[in-house]
Order: structure tokens, then C-alpha cells, then sequence
């Protein structure tokens, strides 16, 4: 032990002297005590923070960096700064003042308490990175521990007033948990009935104070406030008119809007909730409101008022009935609950089965029918309800999917070195998703050896829509059909030009119809425009035929006419005479000679194309006058 105990000594010294060297660390009573002093002197400054708290820091902790404290600095300063506000709130509490007021002078109006005054101070430090940022929202959350809840409504207007502030990227990262649980504590000791403006404010704080994307913003596991229960009366009372029955029914149905997911797991429980509720859908049919009955409940009036419970005394219950906001409360409650449970779950096994579809889809009808005929402004009150469940079936989406961000960083652009020049690049197509497009083919070399990559379809596969428009058993309306559609006959012409001929040429006659292929037509469509060419030429010699009879009648009229005139005016016995009239008469009787000729000829043709055609022709030859009346018979 002799010779151990100079070695501790000199380890003991050692420590000494390595203690001397570094800067004087705060750890006694004394040292908390001048740190406070100095902070509480700070405050009797007029001047903005930015003037003289930097200088206030370094004063009271002699840190080893000039402008950034450390680890252990920060922590020394925090717990003499939480010492001073403890000291400021029990000298307020004394003095009776106000919290928030404690300390400001009278002369100036402008000058706000000492408790501000601080809070400005440390916030301004923990903005500009002096000192750790979740200083500020410890020294908040001790404050409102220390308050009474009437001071608690000034301090959190604090709050509001810096949230920009408080809401940086430098101080949010550091102090959102100790917000929410401040906030969560406040929201603990206030009353839902009494104090639910102030209730209303703290939501509204975090809602804006936090992001969308902040999973402890959000309900992710979609747990139900099972606590908040409606006691209503078990027996009946005496003396009450009401039915106690409906009654009953009536309240029972809060137990289901309490904890939506128990009404689905058991069917005897959806089963129990479907009749009740069919009950009290009958009795709001059948009891329905007039318009005086909405204008004496002045909906507008009873916003200042508005209560998150209503009365379930059994006496009520009839005016309760004829009151339209309260049966706006329970119809509302109603599609809630039905769009809970029509939203997708997880699983499909967590949906609802196609019988309980059926049920919630007819319940939800009658209950948006109420809503739409219950006074004032039934229509728009159930327009504005329709739109908030679309907008939460959106939420929903967006918690299945994780809650993913909605806000995109934004893309870092590397500097240019000194003297460089950005070059603007050039796209072969004009721009940059093109010219990717265009060189996607070359790039992926599977491309290249898919048959399916440059393909020209055939005639029949390219006209088959048009011809399944054509088909009149199809039903199709004509403005429908493709043959209205420009680019599709134009690129069908072309197929056809390069690939079917035939059907090309028949273009001129029937238009674009007369293209499709035949195999594709149905067979009433088919000899529309697809004839044979029997038939064709049938036709044609007959128009022929028709044209030149009609065109030789009035030469043989010519003829005999001037035959009657020259047998009138000379001799009979006169050779010279008759000669030029044999000549005369000779062109009619070739022509006549040419004329059976042809039609030899014609009926040749027609017989070895039809035989039934052949007959026809012959029977029409022989009944016709202008044969009979050849000029040689004539002669």
C-alpha cells in the first residue's frame, strides 16, 4: 500500500493539472447560480436579441468554441435556463400576475414580459445554431407544465405566433416528439366540453406544424376511441310518452359508431345493427321536417354553441326528433360508418361480404334521401358531406400505400467551373424523351428480333372493323362506323393498293365499302357490292341494247315516211325512178341486216354464260315491234 498509494497521487495530480487546461465546466450550485444572474440581467436589455445573446452565452459559460457550444455546454445551460423560467413562474404566481405579463413595464406598451423575453432569447440561439435546437421546446413544455390552464391559452398563442420559426428544418428535426407531447399533455387536462376551441387550436398547430407525410400525425393502425361511450338509460322511466323501445334502439346504435370494426366480425351483431337501424330510418320517414321545422332551429345560431354530444335523457327524445341538426348528427354517423366499411382493406378477406354490399348499398340510399329533403339547404348540406368522405377515402389510400411523400426534392445542379460554358444539348427529334425513343430500338437488341416490331397487317385483318360495321345484325349507329374515320380509309386504300388490286379498283363504284373483301361480309351485304361477272356484263348489254334501239326507232320512222311520199308522187312503171328508190332503201335493209346480226351475237354470248338468260332474251327479241317493222318486210 506504501508504494501504491504515491502512484494514485500522482494520477490524482495528474487529473489535476489535465482539469486546469480545459475550460471551467459548470457542475456546483454557485456556477448554475451566475449563469442564471447573467441571463436574468440579460433580460432587463431593451435591445433585440441578436444584439447581446450570443455575448450573454459566452459570458455565463466560457465555452470552448466562440460561437457553438458542445455536448455537455448545451446541458449546462439548458439546466440553469430551466432553473430561470422556474424562478420567473413562482415570482408570477406570487405576485399574482399573469404568467405572460410577469415583469412587463407599464410605461412601455410595446415591452412584453420577462418569460417572452427569454423564450425570444433561447429561441434566437437555437435558430442561429449557438446552442442545441431542442432547447426552446424544453423550456416550452416545462412552462406549460408549470401553468394553470388559462395561462396555458397565452403561452400557446406563443407558440402560434413563432410556429414559422419553430417549424425550420434545424429546429423541427430536434424538437417535433417534445411538441407532440406537449401538446398531447395539454390536450389531457382540457375539457372536451368546455375548453373545445382551445382544443381545436392545438389540432390545428400540429396539423400545420407537422407534415403531411409525418407517420405520428396518422392513424396508421386505425385504432377507434372506444373510451368515448354514450350512457343512456337501461329502464324505463316513469311518466315518459316516448316509446322506450325506440328509445333503446335509437342509443343502441352508438355502441356500433363507436367501434365500427365489432359490427363486422360477428354476423348476429351486423345483423342486430341492420334492424335497428331499418327502425330508425322508418321512424325519420315517417316523421319527416318541414321548413318552419328548420327555420326554428337556426343551424347558423347554434354554431357559436355547438356541443361534440347531445343529451340522452329519455325526456328529449322527442324533441331531439324534430330538432334537424340532431338527425343530421345520426344520419351523417350513418355514412361514416358505411365508408369505413366499404373501404379496402389489407386483405380481400377484410372487405365485406356481397350480402352485407347489397345491405350498406341500400341503407346508404335511404339515408342520403333523408339528408337531402331534411331543412335548411338539404342538397348542399349533402353535397359538401359527399366531397369530405371522397376526400377520406384518399386519405385512406394513402395510409395503405405508406404514407409516401408528397414533397420531391429538389434536383442538385453541379457547378460550372470557372470559365466553362454550359452547353446546350442538341436532340436529333427536338427533344431529349424522343430521341430516347427513337434510339430505344437500337439500344435494346431483344427489340430487333421481335416479329412484332415492324408488322404490316393483312388486307382482311385491317378491314375487319369495317366490315363487322357494315354487318346490320351488329346494332352499330352509323356515326360510329370507321368508314367516318379519315386517317382509317387512308391507310386501308394503301394496304389495298399494294395488296389487293381487285378490291383497290372497286373504289370508284361503291366508295371505300366496296374494298372489303367479300369473305369478310355477310352474305345479303355480299351481292351488294360484289356481283358476278355474268351478271355485270348482263346488265351492261342490256343498257346497250336499250340505247340503240331507242336511238334506230326514229330512222326507220324516217324512212317509211319518205318511202309513202315517192310511191305518191311518180310512176309506178318508171324503171329510173325505182332504182333510186331501191338504192335509197338499200342502207335501211343493211342496217336492219346488221341489227339481227348483233343480236345473233349477243344471244350467243348469253347462252354460254346463262341458258335461263339465253331464253329470256329470245322471248323479248321476238315480241318486240321494231323487228317486226323491218324495212325489207316493208318491201
Amino acid at each position: 500500500m506504501a508504494e501504491a498509494t504515491p502512484g494514485l497521487r500522482i494520477v490524482l495530480h495528474q487529473h489535476t493539472k489535465e482539469r486546469a487546461r480545459a475550460p471551467v465546466s459548470v457542475s456546483s450550485h454557485a456556477d448554475r447560480d451566475r449563469v442564471v444572474e447573467v441571463f436574468r440581467n440579460a433580460l432587463s436589455r431593451p435591445e433585440s436579441p441578436e444584439n447581446f445573446a450570443l455575448q450573454a452565452v459566452q459570458e455565463a459559460i466560457k465555452p470552448q468554441k466562440q460561437t457553438v457550444l458542445i455536448q455537455d455546454e448545451n446541458q449546462t445551460l439548458e439546466n440553469a435556463l430551466r432553473t430561470l423560467l422556474q424562478e420567473l413562474v413562482s415570482a408570477a404566481v406570487q405576485s399574482g400576475e399573469r404568467i405572460v405579463q410577469y415583469g412587463q413595464s407599464i410605461d412601455n406598451e410595446d415591452a412584453v414580459g420577462q418569460i417572452p423575453r427569454l423564450l425570444d432569447i433561447v429561441l434566437y440561439l437555437c435558430e442561429r445554431g449557438h446552442v442545441e435546437g431542442g432547447m426552446v421546446f424544453q423550456l416550452l413544455e416545462d412552462l406549460t407544465e408549470m401553468s394553470t390552464v388559462k395561462d396555458c391559452k397565452e403561452v400557446f398563442a406563443y407558440i402560434e405566433r413563432k410556429q414559422d420559426i419553430l417549424g425550420k428544418q434545424e429546429l423541427f428535426g430536434r424538437g417535433k416528439l417534445v411538441m407532440l407531447r406537449t401538446c398531447n399533455q395539454l390536450l389531457r387536462r382540457l375539457s372536451k366540453a368546455n375548453d373545445v376551441v382551445f382544443c381545436g387550436r392545438i389540432l390545428m398547430f400540429l396539423a400545420h406544424f407537422f407534415p403531411l407525410t409525418e407517420r405520428s400525425a396518422v392513424n396508421m393502425k386505425g385504432v377507434f376511441n372506444t373510451s368515448n361511450e354514450t350512457k343512456y338509460e337501461k329502464d324505463a322511466p316513469e311518466g315518459v310518452s316516448v316509446d322506450f323501445n325506440f328509445y333503446k334502439t335509437f342509443w343502441s346504435l352508438q355502441e356500433h359508431f363507436c367501434n365500427p370494426a365489432s359490427s363486422t366480425l360477428a354476423p348476429s351483431k351486423w345483423q342486430k345493427f341492420v334492424s335497428s337501424f331499418t327502425v330508425v330510418l322508418d321512424t325519420f320517414e315517417a316523421q319527416p321536417l318541414s321548413e318552419d321545422d328548420g327555420n326554428v332551429n337556426n343551424l347558423e345560431q347554434e354554431e357559436a354553441a355547438f356541443s361534440i354530444k347531445y343529451l340522452t335523457s329519455s325526456k328529449l327524445m322527442g324533441l331531439e326528433l324534430r330538432d334537424p341538426s340532431f338527425r343530421r348528427h345520426i344520419l351523417v354517423q350513418c355514412l361514416i360508418l358505411f365508408d369505413y366499411l366499404k373501404s379496402p382493406g389489407k386483405n380481400d378477406k377484410d372487405g365485406p361480404s356481397e350480402g352485407m354490399k347489397e345491405e350498406i348499398g341500400a341503407c346508404e340510399e335511404r339515408v342520403k334521401k333523408l339528408l337531402e329533403i331534411t331543412p335548411p339547404k338539404g342538397k348542399e348540406f349533402l353535397q359538401s358531406i359527399d366531397h369530405i368522405l371522397q376526400r377520406e377515402k384518399n386519405w385512406v389510400w394513402w395510409k395503405r400505400d405508406g404514407c409516401p411523400a408528397f414533397e420531391k426534392q429538389p434536383v442538385e445542379r453541379k457547378a460550372l467551373q470557372d470559365g466553362a460554358r454550359k452547353r446546350k444539348p442538341r436532340w436529333r427529334l427536338g427533344n431529349r424523351e424522343l430521341s430516347q425513343l427513337w434510339k430505344w430500338a437500337d439500344q435494346n437488341l431483344n427489340a430487333l428480333t421481335d416479329p412484332q416490331r415492324v408488322r404490316t397487317p393483312s388486307v382482311a385483318e385491317y378491314w375487319k372493323p369495317l366490315a363487322e360495321d357494315m354487318d346490320d345484325s351488329a346494332g352499330i349507329e352509323a356515326e360510329y362506323h370507321h368508314k367516318n374515320n379519315r386517317v382509317y380509309c387512308w391507310k386501308g386504300l394503301r394496304f389495298s393498293a399494294r395488296q389487293d388490286l381487285e378490291g383497290f379498283s372497286r373504289f370508284t363504284d361503291h366508295g371505300i365499302e366496296g374494298v372489303v373483301p367479300p369473305d369478310l361480309l355477310p352474305p345479303e351485304v355480299r351481292s351488294k357490292y360484289h356481283a358476278k361477272p355474268s351478271e355485270r356484263n348482263k346488265r351492261a348489254k342490256k343498257e346497250d341494247e336499250q340505247k340503240n334501239m331507242a336511238t334506230q326507232q326514229p330512222e326507220d320512222n324516217q324512212a317509211a315516211n319518205t318511202a309513202v311520199e315517192t310511191d305518191g308522187g311518180g310512176n309506178g312503171g318508171d324503171l329510173e325512178d325505182a332504182a333510186p328508190e331501191s338504192q335509197k332503201q338499200s342502207p335501211e335493209m343493211e342496217l336492219g341486216q346488221e341489227a339481227a346480226q348483233s343480236e345473233v351475237e349477243t344471244g350467243e354470248v348469253e347462252a354460254k354464260d346463262d341458258i335461263e338468260m339465253k331464253g329470256e332474251d329470245e322471248a323479248t327479241t321476238a315480241d318486240d315491234p321494231e323487228v317486226e317493222s323491218d324495212p325489207p318486210g316493208k318491201m
